[in-house]
């Protein structure tokens, strides 16, 4: 009898802790669920959200461009310390490789393709669906396009440094703006500018985006440092601004806007 009560007891007991952990499974699986159909709804409104915001957004133009009223500008080479031997290619080599590689966009055949812009004044094509892009040969940066000297004046210990502004959708320069670059250091320095004067001829502007205004090109100037012997084994720094518009230059937080400083050392 008492073995037949232990029996039953432990049935029960048994019965008992099967029925504790069924719950105990019923009631993770319920938790799970609620965390799994809480955390898919989350997913599917940023989703939601996202696609909303997206809607609102134009393919051609940023919603918002109040930001940077000015563009900054940039140098190629591309670097702000350019240091070599005049009588080393191996050391100036890079730098003519890569004036070489950036004007190749720039090649008379290669802007052939594009429109003759009436110039002094801004191309507006608000209402055209395909933007038409504004002429810019490479030929116009003369001494400095790499066509006479296939060096850039590197080798002469004269090197060019091509001056470029940054794109900024939309923006249409006042006035007739140009680049004036100027000596920071103790020693006057010569310079000249091509194309004259170092002039940014207005029919470049605005620009439309990368979409909108396929395969245009910005402006650009080109600047030759008309080194002399006593010039050689000092460090040079030259400052670039953009002048003669309402584009800002100045801006002590910003030192790249509207203008951009580099530093020359040529060795012989």
């Amino acid at each position: 009898l008492m073995s037949a009560m232990a029996n039953q007891r432990r049935s029960d007991e048994s019965s008992l802790k099967s029925t504790n952990d069924f719950q105990r499974y019923c009631v993770s699986g319920l938790i799970l669920l609620f965390y799994l159909v809480f955390y898919g709804f989350l997913v599917a409104m940023f989703v939601f959200t996202i696609w909303v915001m997206l809607q609102t957004l134009n393919d051609d133009t940023p919603k918002y461009r109040d930001r940077v009223a000015s563009p900054g500008l940039a140098i190629r080479p591309n670097s702000l310390n350019i240091v070599f031997n005049r009588s080393e290619p191996l050391q100036y080599g890079q730098y003519v490789q890569h004036l070489e590689s950036f004007l190749h966009q720039y090649n008379d055949s290669e802007q052939a393709k594009n429109d003759l812009c009436m110039a002094g004044q801004h191309s507006e094509q608000d209402e055209e669906p395909q933007k038409k892009v504004c002429q810019f040969r490479r030929s116009l940066l003369q001494r400095c396009s790499g066509m006479e000297d296939t060096t850039y004046g590197y080798a002469k210990g004269q090197p060019c440094v091509i001056v470029k502004m940054n794109r900024i959708i939309g923006l249409k320069p006042a006035g007739d703006p140009y680049i004036n670059c100027t000596s920071q250091s103790e020693k006057p320095l010569q310079m000249q500018y091509f194309p004259h004067e170092g002039t940014i001829d207005r029919m470049y502007f605005p620009y439309y985006g990368k979409k909108a205004h396929e395969g245009y090109v910005q402006p650009l100037v080109a600047v030759k440092l008309l080194l002399k012997k006593e010039d050689y084994n000092s460090e040079l720094i030259v400052e670039c601004k953009i002048e003669g518009s309402n584009l800002k230059n100045n801006d002590e937080r910003d030192k790249f806007l509207g203008r951009v400083t580099f530093r020359v050392l040529v060795t012989e």
